[in-house]
């Protein structure tokens, strides 16, 4: 268990002391997406679902994710965010939105959970929105792509 900072010697689990780390500015990036019917996905692009502008509040409930990702998972800790961008991208041949998020912080721990998150709560948005004309919209694809900052430095996902 030694290499799951999550745990101590005794195997319990505990929040990381971060107290000692280096305040460094901290940028993650997470990727995911949905897919769903053509029909579905027209409401979204036309604008003209009944709910509203989808991809609008989709992208407010990314934000707010990524701010109260530590209310969400037991052991993060809550940071103060400098910047939260949740952009969307519609991917006609696939049938899908594609869920871009990149986090920033100067901290002491890393943003990876908050970018997660938030292309999570993001994607769960738009189905929420959507559901009452298809159930069937899956989430797929949710990664991180990029982490920079802190002592473990720049990390990229490989293709």
């Amino acid at each position: 268990m030694s290499d799951l900072t999550h745990f101590n010697q005794a195997g319990e689990a505990h929040m990381v002391d971060v107290g000692d780390k280096s305040i460094t500015k901290r940028t993650a990036v997470a990727k995911g997406q949905i897919m769903m019917l053509d029909k579905t996905l027209d409401l979204i692009k036309q604008g003209n679902h009944k709910k509203g502008d989808v991809l609008g509040i989709a992208r407010i409930a990314g934000i707010m994710a990524a701010k109260r990702t530590s209310d969400l998972i037991p052991l993060c800790h809550p940071l103060a965010l400098t910047k939260v961008t949740v952009d969307f991208k519609v991917l006609d041949d696939d049938m899908a939105v594609e869920c871009l998020v990149q986090v920033q912080t100067s901290g002491q721990t890393g943003v990876e959970m908050e970018a997660l998150t938030a292309v999570q709560v993001a994607l769960l948005t738009i189905y929420d929105m959507c559901k009452a004309v298809d159930r069937g919209m899956i989430m797929t694809d949710i990664r991180l792509l990029e982490k920079a900052g802190g002592k473990s430095g720049h990390w990229v996902r490989e293709l």
